[in-house]
């Protein structure tokens, strides 16, 4: 995509969010746009930035501490949403301001050991694999409470909700439906005694659907920038 179609791409993307958002009774501003900029060149995000996202999701790594260092004086915040490999975790806990793949708690511990001291807690999010699929990471909704009672006692860690990929759906009301099972995890961990307030759902293809069902944030990759370069 050219760095001159993007304005209207994005204020597309957040009027449906604002949409959406106000069919749930919300404010669009209860709603975070998280571009995922994955394979993307540097001059799309710089050009997506200046139109004014803040938040940016990288799942690669490698690729991911090049354009953090490329675009660091403009301050956005920047959010690992790929698997966390445990070899990985200290240059994740020192770039990231989030982490929203977290599903093992030996991981956790190291972001927690490594995150900087002069940093503020690195915010994190659960994802759970609510339909069991083998080819996705998550952690079972049958295990949830325990895990997440054992990362938010962690130090330079902030339990700050849950996250899920379900599995592609065309229909809104079964998009709904695998969105409201997250909300509903959260809800029951916050009855007791939790504090979350993030739902990471939605991304390209169902993100209304999410919002409908409560997502804080919502990850666009090719609603924002079209489809990715080979």
């Amino acid at each position: 995509m050219s760095p001159q179609n993007l304005p209207a791409r994005i204020a597309a993307v957040q009027e449906r969010v604002a949409r959406a958002a106000g069919a749930a009774g919300r404010s669009a501003q209860s709603v975070t746009l998280l571009a995922i900029g994955k394979a993307q060149p540097v001059p799309l995000l710089g050009a997506a930035a200046a139109c004014g996202l803040e938040h940016f999701g990288e799942s690669y790594l490698q690729e991911a501490l090049a354009k953090i260092a490329a675009l660091r004086e403009r301050g956005l915040t920047w959010h690992f949403v790929g698997r966390v490999q445990a070899n990985k975790t200290r240059p994740i806990a020192a770039e990231f301001a989030w982490v929203h793949a977290l599903d093992r708690l030996k991981v956790a511990e190291r972001l927690a050991a490594q995150r900087p001291a002069h940093a503020p807690p690195l915010n994190v999010c659960l994802q759970v694999n609510l339909a069991g699929e083998a080819a996705k990471g998550g952690v079972a909704p049958g295990e949830l409470g325990p895990l997440a009672a054992a990362v938010a006692a962690l130090p330079r860690l902030t339990l700050r909700g849950l996250m899920c990929v379900p599995p592609e759906e065309t229909e809104p009301a079964r998009q709904r439906a695998w969105f409201a099972q997250l909300r509903q995890l959260r809800d029951q961990l916050n009855a007791g005694g939790a504090r979350l307030d993030t739902l990471s759902m939605g991304m390209s293809g169902d993100f209304e659907a999410a919002i409908a069902e409560g997502a804080t944030i919502v990850r666009l990759g090719t609603a924002l920038f079209g489809p990715r370069p080979p």
